[in-house]
């Protein structure tokens, strides 16, 4: 199953650097050859967005979004920049969300052992 997810993913990234052409041409030659093949690659072309018509060309358009770059560079290294802080405040505060699940357990843990000495301090009942 590998090698053929694999086999599909690289026909998926030629078809893409030809653009739409190729993938209408693979289309209707799966409708020749098998046509549920045929109409399975119209779906994935209408779902993926495929088909979909710009002013900007579609493979351009589609390759750039896919890679998350917009063609300015400005943009892009702000986009970066903007990734990377919120990465490092995502990462600073699942620590924090860290310490306190400690303070949280430490303080239960010490309630436990607080109420559990005076029971066992308290008198015995027979």
């Amino acid at each position: 199953m590998n090698k053929i997810g694999e086999w599909l993913r690289s026909a998926e990234a030629w078809l893409d650097e030809k653009g739409r052409p190729a993938w209408i041409v693979a289309m209707v030659l799966g409708f020749i050859l098998v046509w549920p093949l045929g109409l399975a690659i119209l779906f994935y072309m209408l779902w993926s967005g495929r088909m979909g018509c710009s002013k900007g060309g579609w493979g351009r358009k589609y390759r750039n979004e896919r890679m998350g770059e917009t063609g300015n560079a400005a943009f892009d290294e702000y986009r970066a920049e903007t990734l990377r802080r919120l990465e490092e405040e995502r990462t600073a505060f699942v620590g924090f969300l860290d310490k306190l699940r400690k303070a949280k357990d430490k303080a239960e843990f010490d309630q436990f052992m607080a109420d559990r000495n005076r029971r066992d301090d308290g008198p015995i009942s027979a």
